[in-house]
């Protein structure tokens, strides 16, 4: 497998296949959505888009980052999300970085959008579907977040069957360990961002918790995020 890793700035055309990749915490959160029953995440462009949604569907859960705001129902923390019942909604997600870089790959192929999470399953997907040319695009901090680099090249290594001697958790341990030395880790745990639970990084930081993979494709003119099953195999391959 060819894999890039680039920041949304650097997209220039839509590659083929795009993993998006938010670890802090847009698609961790976004996992949780559907591990608590959400039957679909539509992407929002914007704030007011969210809200736009909201209004025609008062039904759906909108949620963004930052501390609580009118008309949203709730923030995007993985901690908070997780004693919320989901089951058959719609929620509406907004982010600085994850749902932005989304829809900057819409016209992709394949669009996943990934986190420690649901990584096993991602690169399971990848292998099942033998893509050979993979764009994974590193949202945070202009490319340049280390927990979401870190995420990226651990599912390209494990995508190719890399996952060392004595099995994928822990070849993971190392990945781990750079996004939970990461800055947005330290930004999360020192409160320096907004609308946080205590638990948001190990939350973050837990390998493989769901089996399904996060497919995004365009509906209606909506990027709408689904859930994606992906068996495991008995044993992954490895080299």
């Amino acid at each position: 497998m060819d894999a890039r890793f680039l920041g949304i700035a650097q997209l220039v055309d839509a590659p083929p296949v795009a993993v998006v990749v938010d670890v802090m915490r847009a698609f961790t959160v976004a996992a949780w959505a559907f591990g608590q029953g959400a039957e679909r995440i539509v992407l929002a462009e914007s704030l007011d888009e969210a809200l736009a949604l909201k209004g025609r569907h008062p039904d759906w859960v909108a949620l963004k980052d930052g501390p609580p705001a009118p008309g949203f129902d709730t923030v995007n923390s993985p901690g908070l999300l997780r004693s919320l019942d989901l089951g058959g909604q719609t929620v509406v997600q907004k982010t600085t970085a994850g749902t932005v870089g989304a829809l900057a790959v819409k016209e992709a192929s394949l669009v996943l959008c990934a986190s420690f999470v649901v990584a096993g399953a991602t690169a399971r997907l990848l292998r099942t579907r033998k893509c050979a040319d993979v764009t994974f695009v590193v949202t945070g901090e202009d490319g340049q977040a280390d927990e979401d680099l870190a995420c990226a090249q651990y599912i390209a290594r494990r995508a190719t069957g890399a996952t060392g001697a004595t099995g994928a958790g822990a070849d993971a341990a190392a990945f781990l360990r750079r996004a939970a030395e990461s800055r947005a880790a330290a930004e999360l745990t020192e409160g320096v961002r907004q609308g946080v639970h205590p638990d948001d990084v190990a939350l973050c930081l837990e390998l493989d918790r769901f089996p399904f993979a996060m497919v995004a494709t365009l509906e209606d003119s909506l990027m709408v995020l689904r859930p994606c099953a992906v068996p495991s195999p008995v044993v992954e391959a490895s080299i």
